[in-house]
């Protein structure tokens, strides 16, 4: 009989020919670059380390580097509290709240709008002449005078913190919520026959069990964190005003490439950008389950 095992290649080839050519291609030509002065027109001159050794010292990106985790550290924050307080809610025994399928459609229908949308309504309701949000402020009486929300360090930061939080907080509550589908009632209900409150349930049942589910929280949203570009891009003028304060690594990356045509420089922060998230993502899942795997060799 013939061997036919041969054209099992043949059906495997498109993906491989796709992944080499978009994925691994572009990853190595961007390692090799980092090691260039190339500016995109003719050849690339090899420069050794010099890229590597000016992000190091590069004021810029440490800027970068810092509003980058002020965005993601306020959006975060907000995001995982939010979906653990509902989450919490609507799984409680003694409340047993209705309509969570149509709740849990309407937390994540944000995360369904497209980033350019979600850019051009804020946006407009942020404006500081004519926008929603200053004229129902001053309407209720809560200030006196428009605040210019997306041209002051502080507020654009904040602003764009919440416009993430606002968008991600039904995700985090879907996973966190199909997390606690999976602990076993019989957990609750004991505790509920000893007596035990809802912060007892919460911080000695529900928290625990759900520590593998809030790592890949964590860690996705620390990943999608530091890669920050579109919203920022969509709400500033392209380079992270005001004062630099929404210029984050990525679009710091962005500019050095297409605007200032300076691809070598533009590899290496990508690989910096790389190992920074690779080092943060060890940390949280060491600090999550360092301890615990410690507590258990001492038992």
């Amino acid at each position: 009989m013939k061997n036919l095992n041969k054209y099992g290649y043949f059906f495997i080839a498109p993906f491989w020919i796709v992944f080499l050519v978009f994925s691994i291609y572009p990853v190595a030509l961007t390692f090799y670059y980092s090691f260039t002065n190339y500016s995109g027109t003719g050849s690339a001159v090899v420069v050794g380390l010099s890229n590597y050794k000016r992000l190091l010292t590069d004021n810029y990106f440490v800027d970068a580097f810092f509003n980058t985790w002020k965005i993601w550290g306020i959006n975060f924050a907000l995001q995982i509290g939010i979906a653990l307080i509902l989450a919490a809610i609507f799984s409680d025994m003694r409340m047993k709240m209705k309509g969570q399928a149509f709740f849990r459609a309407i937390f994540y229908l944000p995360n369904l709008i497209t980033v350019s949308s979600v850019a051009l309504l804020f946006g407009i309701l942020l404006d500081w002449q004519h926008g929603s949000l200053n004229v129902v402020l001053m309407n209720l009486g809560f200030i006196n005078d428009p605040i210019d929300w997306l041209n002051k360090p502080a507020t654009a930061q904040i602003s764009v913190s919440l416009i993430l939080t606002w968008m991600w907080f039904g995700h985090s509550f879907i996973v966190i919520m199909a997390g606690i589908s999976g602990i076993s009632k019989d957990y609750y209900e004991a505790a509920l026959i000893d007596g035990a409150n809802r912060w007892q349930t919460l911080t000695k049942i529900t928290l625990p069990l759900l520590k593998p589910i809030l790592l890949y929280i964590m860690i996705t949203s620390l990943i999608g964190g530091l890669q920050l570009f579109d919203l920022p891009m969509l709400l500033t003028d392209g380079i992270g005003s005001p004062d630099g304060s929404l210029n984050t690594m990525v679009l710091y990356l962005y500019n050095q490439a297409f605007k200032y045509n300076n691809y070598g420089y533009a590899s290496a922060v990508a690989y910096g950008l790389f190992i920074i998230t690779v080092i943060f993502s060890a940390i949280v899942f060491k600090s999550m389950y360092g301890n615990q795997r410690k507590q258990a060799g001492q038992v």
